[in-house]
């Protein structure tokens, strides 16, 4: 092979555990492994983005990855890690979805050359949906026993917490119709390897374990670490919600932001997960970082290496831009260079208040601006003071007292940004 997998995973720190025999198993010539992805939103988010990098390392070692988009599975909820049964979601959007996600993982996977190792997209409602519940009992279930699906965690720890619901027949089988997902990639794509997340284990191995009884053959397992940061709050999670790849849910500059303020800690584990970095390019990155940790640059590299591997170098030069607008390093300029979503990402939590555009004719004075029509400032005399005082800007610039603030000035035609001394901003918003 080109390249040894397992290890590239190991130095990497992405290996959590891994069945015997699988590295040699891969050695041994190209083959085919899958990771199943929840389609339960038309998005992924970070979360995803771990199985997401496992498969494209997968790729680049000159194996074939399998993406699979689990429309049935997603029909029935799995019950690892979770408390509560999800929503169930119907067919039409399970596919709308699907098509969401495909288009996200060609950013990472090569799904189009003509290479054998082209990576495929499955869906597994397309082998489930006509699978009738009596022979899926006969020709599955009976292969694996109640005790066996018992003794996994993920149900142990459902049927022993204090949740009145306990767990469904439903997600009980999950296992099963996960298991049975494996077997049928098996004995059509030839798959021998599926990878996951390490609450996914006892999911996965059910599924090696139907290829041993059914199939006759032998499937490897192999997962990689919960992503967890050091303050012990959870990966992937802002006050916001969930930080997603698609732009319109999390803005290029949101998403830019997030990485840019991981701990030290934390952004000397994920630079190995989340970049392509080689390890000598990381080694001596975590060293100048540790001379140097002031500067942040691991974390400015991470956030540059992943906000342009998930939207471009465009978006990753605009959020840059963004970043610096409130570091007073940019110029009236730069602000309008933003887009809506993008400036009021910027100054979310500034303090605003809205003015009709009849009030910009022929233009607004400044005392109005920063007190009366306002309230920026506590009173007229306190705007004239900081006026006086040179501590006033408009998008940037500063201004005196017989500044007119006119149509002119609007950022995306509906925005002013006041701002007092360096650290203090006020959005006029205008309708």
């Amino acid at each position: 092979m080109e390249k040894n997998f397992v290890q590239e995973l190991q130095w990497r720190g992405m290996v959590h555990d891994i069945m015997p025999g699988a590295e040699e198993h891969l050695m041994e010539g190209m083959q085919a492994a899958y990771v199943g992805i929840d389609p339960t939103a038309d998005s992924l988010h970070i979360g995803h983005l771990v199985s997401v990098m496992m498969l494209r390392h997968f790729q680049l070692a000159g194996h074939k990855p399998f993406a699979l988009v689990g429309g049935a599975t997603g029909m029935i909820g799995d019950p690892s890690g979770k408390s509560a049964e999800r929503n169930l979601l119907d067919e039409a959007t399970l596919r709308h979805n699907q098509e969401a996600i495909k288009s996200q993982l060609g950013r990472f996977l090569d799904f189009d050359s003509e290479a054998s190792n082209a990576a495929v997209l499955v869906n597994n409602y397309d082998w489930m949906k006509d699978f009738s519940f009596l022979d899926f009992i006969r020709d599955v279930g009976k292969h694996i026993t109640v005790n066996y699906m018992m003794a996994k965690d993920s149900v142990k720890k459902r049927l022993s917490s204090d949740a009145k619901e306990g767990m469904s027949f439903t997600e009980f089988t999950y296992q099963l119709v996960q298991g049975y997902d494996f077997l049928y990639l098996f004995k059509n794509h030839n798959c021998t390897l599926q990878m996951g997340g390490s609450d996914q284990w006892g999911n996965i191995t059910t599924g090696t374990e139907l290829i041993r009884r059914i199939g006759g053959g032998k499937g490897f397992a192999l997962t990689c670490p919960l992503i967890t940061k050091a303050d012990g709050t959870k990966f992937g999670k802002t006050e916001g919600g969930n930080v997603w790849l698609d732009a319109e849910r999390t803005s290029p500059y949101k998403f830019y932001q997030y990485w840019l303020n991981t701990s030290d800690e934390d952004a000397e584990k994920y630079i190995k997960i989340f970049t392509f970095l080689d390890q000598q390019e990381i080694e001596s990155l975590v060293e100048a970082h540790k001379q140097e940790p002031h500067l942040r640059s691991l974390q400015k590299k991470l956030a540059q290496e992943i906000t342009t591997m998930v939207h471009s170098k465009e978006d990753l030069d605009n959020s840059i831009k963004a970043s610096n607008i409130l570091f007073g390093k940019s110029t009236s300029d730069d602000l309008k260079t933003l887009d809506a979503k993008t400036f009021l990402d910027v100054f979310e939590g500034v303090p605003q208040a809205t003015i009709s555009k009849d009030e910009l004719q022929p233009g607004l004075d400044m005392i109005g601006a920063l007190a009366a029509k306002t309230g920026f400032l506590g009173s007229n005399g306190e705007a004239r003071r900081e006026l006086k005082q040179n501590s006033i800007s408009v998008n940037k610039q500063k201004v005196k007292e017989d500044y007119l603030i006119s149509e002119s000035d609007l950022i995306n035609n509906q925005f002013v940004l006041l701002q007092r001394g360096k650290k203090n901003y006020f959005v006029l918003v205008v309708e």
